[in-house]
């Protein structure tokens, strides 16, 4: 059997169903699949908690960066404005982030967890370590230095 043909055999998340034959060496595609499993994989291992992995990498942020604004959290988590401030708004309704104004700037806010963020973060870390072993255990050690790289690249460079 040929690699290509084993690896359409493997991979084929649509049998049955539409032909993605297409897409089968477009690596945007792909992952794009491998970030909905994961999200999907991530959603499964924390809950009822419904934190969404964005949320989870925004409180992050802030957890290691308390006093942090808006725009820097923009620029640190790679999240447009419109999209990070309506992620702020729903983690300020539930009680995880506060927002003071900034005493040099009064026109912008600093960042910080409250202690329901901080409790919540505590918990989320330990899943999130589970979660990012099943991805460490998938890519492997002998990959995940080179795999981290790509992702990087990707993010910075596209």
């Amino acid at each position: 059997m040929t690699g290509k043909k084993r690896r359409a055999e493997a991979a084929d998340p649509t049998e049955g169903k539409h032909s993605t034959r297409g897409l089968d060496d477009v690596i945007a595609y792909h992952l794009r699949r491998a970030q909905e499993a994961s999200f999907a994989a991530y959603s499964r291992s924390v809950g009822e908690i419904h934190i969404w992995p964005g949320w989870y990498a925004l409180l992050r942020i802030i957890h290691d960066n308390p006093g942090i604004n808006q725009t820097e959290l923009s620029a640190a988590s790679g999240r447009d404005k419109s999209t990070l401030t309506a992620s702020l708004r729903e983690l300020g309704k539930a009680g995880l982030v506060e927002r003071e104004r900034d005493e040099v700037d009064r026109r912008n806010f600093r960042l910080k967890l409250s202690a329901g963020g901080e409790a919540q973060l505590a918990d989320l870390e330990v899943k999130a370590a589970a979660h990012n072993a099943r991805i460490d255990a998938i890519v492997g050690p002998d990959h995940r230095d080179l795999f981290l790289s790509i992702l990087k690249q990707l993010s910075v460079k596209l």
